[in-house]
């Protein structure tokens, strides 16, 4: 009697099934009044060690009460911020205690060394990118930590940065709420595979940006 390795495909398979749970579980704090301070606390976490972006919950709150998207999205970039301050100390203290087994668990060696080469090229816009692109955060906050990159600089970029990108993302449900919530539904397969290039897309695109 043998048995076949999974295939590629069945994996893929599992890890829409794990997206599809992610969705629903986020979905549902839509309409639980503490939904906010999940979306809080997820933010936070993101920033300095938990692998899921806050933008599936600040998503699916924003589909469930798109009048108030705006201020999801101010709690969103709040949460973001404080955890990004929490990643940046990590690194600045606490790095090869804390900071590098989480860098480990995320194969984020190599793009903390480019996130340093590219931070020593391009300054401040780098930081930018950093804070809006889906360039791992947590990997980006605590490198800032660890080469004691200019904590002002490091703060304000992530305040811009982070508010474009939550702002953004609560103005299309603010506008289209019910449409976007019909396509979510719908299109929720490819979208979930869209999240993983992206997750995935942060790590390569350091590769090319030297």
């Amino acid at each position: 009697m043998s048995f076949d390795a999974p295939s590629e495909e069945t994996g893929q398979i599992k890890k829409l099934h794990v997206f599809r749970r992610i969705y629903e579980w986020t979905i549902a704090w839509a309409d639980r009044p503490r939904g906010a301070w999940a979306l809080f606390f997820i933010a936070l976490a993101e920033s300095s060690f938990f692998p899921i972006p806050p933008d599936i919950l600040l998503l699916a709150l924003c589909v469930g009460a798109p009048t108030k998207a705006f201020r999801f999205a101010l709690i969103c970039t709040t949460g973001s911020i404080v955890g990004g301050v929490i990643g940046y100390g990590i690194g600045y203290w606490g790095y090869e205690l804390i900071g590098e087994p989480i860098v480990r668990a995320y194969h984020g060696e190599a793009v903390m060394e480019q996130m340093k080469a590219w931070h020593d090229e391009y300054g401040f816009m780098s930081n930018m990118m950093a804070a809006i692109t889906p360039i791992p955060y947590k990997v980006f906050t605590i490198a800032s930590g660890t080469f004691e990159f200019s904590f002002s600089s490091f703060l304000i970029s992530s305040i811009i940065g982070r508010s474009l990108r939550f702002f953004i993302v609560a103005g299309l449900l603010y506008y289209f709420g019910a449409k976007m919530k019909v396509l979510i539904e719908k299109y929720f397969d490819w979208l979930a595979i869209l999240f993983m290039i992206l997750l995935i897309g942060g790590f390569v695109l350091l590769k090319f940006l030297k």
